[in-house]
């Protein structure tokens, strides 16, 4: 007998530059039962950072298409490649743009077209505020499927009716727990690389340096946190346009010593061990994934009530208005012995974030796309 094809899903994901899209899609690609399921990327071509090599070696394919701005190539050229690719499912992760990839889905005739909202709008954006507004309307047009990473998200994208009658599927961003469990060796070894001491209280943070996740009053606190503990240090990893305005920021608490700037790090969930605590003031976010991986590994987690509540997994959050005082904030740093860090990952493994569970809900998602042609 003839060994089943898997089915072959057009995952498209537009401009590739190694953020948190990319990752929740590579997180299933990696872990999904393959045989079953097959992803082919569908980018464009001005991408950055797309790992061609890992994706081949898992049996993908990356298929390179004019960006959308170009909207009538972008859409010929689109509707080629799935036509060719006689691809039965396509699942776009480009929000209110889904509405370009999908009207090609729709004039290739492909039966089954997933819309994914992976965000909703954010304050500080107006001009993207304002294309995602005037777009919304339109998501649904071309779509068969409706998906969402959070209840808000997907309220936000396809209303509260499309939501209230069962239609928007909610596919968490697991992750895969084991990477982010506390390792007390990998602490030492890290903090002795950074030359930072047992007894140091370390302050953490993982973003890119944009207005979203609010640098400027991360300093400010730790600057305020610094005062009543000397012993403590701020390590930030990401890389963004604001990162010199944030150095000179620190520079002008004159606090340059006690505050590492480790920029883009490929290893960024071995960090986690060094943290005593997660601080994340975000100004809003659609989900906030290094919070729960934080989590997983046992921090105490500080974040801004403008992070999704979708978040907790632990009893180890604690939300705080940004309209609250900085001494508001300090007084709410808390800590945990690192012999409770480990019982945290056994709270993690029951959540919806855990990949190994959450990846066969994804295989029968598809499966029954697939059977019932929507």
């Amino acid at each position: 007998m003839k060994k089943k094809e898997p089915i072959r899903i057009a995952q498209i994901v537009g401009k590739w530059l190694g953020g948190g899209v990319e990752a929740v899609v590579m997180n299933y690609y990696r872990n999904i039962d393959r045989s079953k399921i097959q992803f082919d990327f569908i980018c464009d071509d001005d991408s950055t950072n797309i790992p061609y090599e890992e994706i081949e070696s898992l049996g993908g394919k990356v298929i390179l298409i004019p960006p959308y701005q170009k909207v009538f190539k972008y859409h010929k050229e689109l509707k080629r490649v799935l036509k060719e690719g006689n691809y039965k499912i396509v699942h776009s992760h480009i929000n209110t743009l889904s509405v370009f990839s999908l009207c090609a889905a729709f004039a290739a005739k492909v039966p089954v077209r997933i819309a994914h909202s992976h965000s909703t709008t954010n304050p500080s954006e107006k001009k993207k505020n304002l294309l995602k507004l005037v777009l919304r309307p339109f998501s649904k047009l071309f779509a068969t499927n409706y998906m969402a990473c959070t209840e808000y998200a997907g309220r936000w994208m396809f209303g509260n009716k499309k939501f209230n009658n069962g239609n928007v599927y909610i596919l968490n961003n697991a992750i895969e727990l084991d990477k982010y469990k506390f390792d007390e060796r990998l602490r030492k070894k890290i903090r002795k690389e950074l030359k930072i001491k047992d007894s140091t209280i370390v302050i953490g943070h993982l973003g890119r340096f944009v207005e979203q996740k609010n640098h400027r009053f991360l300093i400010d606190v730790f600057n305020e946190y610094h005062k009543k503990n000397n012993d403590s240090v701020l390590v930030l990893i990401g890389q963004g346009p604001l990162v010199n305005e944030i150095k000179e920021r620190v520079k002008s608490y004159n606090i340059e010593s006690c505050v590492l700037f480790l920029g883009q790090k490929e290893d960024a969930y071995n960090y986690y061990n060094i943290f005593d605590l997660f601080i994340f003031p975000s100004i809003y976010e659609g989900l906030g994934m290094v919070a729960v991986e934080a989590q997983v590994n046992g921090l105490p987690v500080l974040a801004s009530s403008n992070v999704p509540k979708d978040i907790l997994i632990t009893n180890n959050v604690k939300f705080i208005d940004l309209d609250n005082s900085i001494i508001d904030w300090v007084n709410s740093f808390t800590f945990v012995s690192l012999s409770d860090r480990s019982k945290c990952f056994l709270e993690a493994l029951n959540s919806d974030f855990n990949i190994s569970k959450e990846n066969y809900k994804l295989v029968n998602y598809y499966e029954g796309c697939e059977k019932n042609d929507f």
